[in-house]
């Protein structure tokens, strides 16, 4: 089959062929659909992140139609499912049991330890796979695999927060905005300075502000999100929220964070960082799509062309780049 393969970090990711993969125990394999391109794939392929499988297929926001299942699964063929960032756990760790299978030490990540979504078919772990709700099409639910769910899961751990300041407004942000809309939160966007049109889509998609990074907030925010992989954006989220606020970091990777004083920790404000994500937080977000509308700005590249939806996710064209491995997947 055909799929975009790494097979040394540095090297230009190429079009090639692959051997057929098959489901083994516990597996099905996946007629993939959709991918949707992700910023943790561009830090793979730039090698922040370290020992990624080689060669290896990327994509983890991966959105398909189950062809066939090993033993041991009953998932219908005809399903579809969405395969996310987190592909496998234990399942019999601390973590594991206890709700927070993200952090098992064992995990291993779609698009990363084990091949991904860039490619005509995949295998997953059938326990890792999320039905897609029949109301969202393929191309349309593939950025919420990962961008979605990492902004879900930040904005939970955000804690009970009225008022939630967006550091970076790009695919992340774009998603979560609609669900803080749903849930009655109000959304106040901070972009690179001098970013008027980022700022002006952050108004039209239901902030209530927006303005440079280096401005101070209209009033005191409950909670901060920082979405851009930039540390030093994580004093000035600190100095915006107001005593008992948290900041979360919602990326899996981020430039260093500069010192900063004392006062903008004390009064019991909170920094926390966001790893992977759980099913759970899969299956609520994927209901809370479906039940609010969400909607998914893309732009789609046939699998022929992955390379240039690999380009236009790291240009930052506004959309999310998904590749689509045959005509009409829609």
């Amino acid at each position: 089959m055909r799929a975009l393969v790494v097979d040394r970090i540095g090297e230009p990711i190429r079009l090639g062929d692959v051997g057929d993969p098959a489901p083994a125990e516990g597996q099905v394999l996946v007629e993939v659909r959709a991918c949707a391109v992700c910023r943790t794939d561009l830090h793979i392929l730039d090698g922040d992140l370290p020992e990624p499988k080689l060669p290896l297929v990327p994509g983890h926001q991966v959105v398909g139609t189950v062809l066939s299942a090993g033993s041991g699964v009953t998932m219908p063929p005809g399903q579809v499912v969405g395969v996310p960032w987190l592909g496998w756990t234990c399942g019999r760790c601390a973590y594991c049991t206890g709700g927070r299978e993200n952090l098992c030490s064992e995990a291993r990540f779609t698009g990363y330890d084990v091949d991904g979504g860039f490619a005509e078919r995949i295998v997953a772990d059938a326990r890792f796979c999320l039905p897609i709700p029949a109301s969202l099409e393929p191309v349309d639910a593939a950025p919420l695999l990962c961008a979605g769910l990492i902004g879900y899961r930040a904005l939970r751990l955000a804690g009970e927060a009225a008022t939630i300041g967006l550091y970076g407004f790009g695919n992340a942000a774009r998603l979560v905005v609609q669900a803080m809309r749903h849930l009655g939160q109000r959304a106040f966007a901070f972009t690179r300075p001098g970013d008027a049109a980022t700022q002006r889509l952050a108004l039209e998609r239901g902030c209530e502000w927006a303005g440079d990074s280096t401005d101070p907030a209209p009033e005191p925010l409950d909670a901060a999100i920082v979405f851009a992989a930039a540390g030093d954006l994580v004093p000035l989220a600190l100095a915006a929220v107001a005593p008992g606020g948290t900041v979360v970091c919602a990326e899996i990777h981020m430039s260093d964070i500069p010192s900063f004083p004392y006062e903008l920790l004390w009064r019991e404000r909170v920094l926390r960082s966001v790893a992977n994500l759980t099913r759970r937080d899969g299956h609520e977000l994927l209901a809370l799509a479906a039940e609010a509308g969400m909607r998914t700005d893309v732009e789609e590249f046939p699998l022929e062309r992955g390379v240039e939806a690999i380009a236009a996710a790291r240009a930052g064209s506004g959309s999310t780049a998904v590749v689509v491995p045959r005509p009409g997947a829609r």
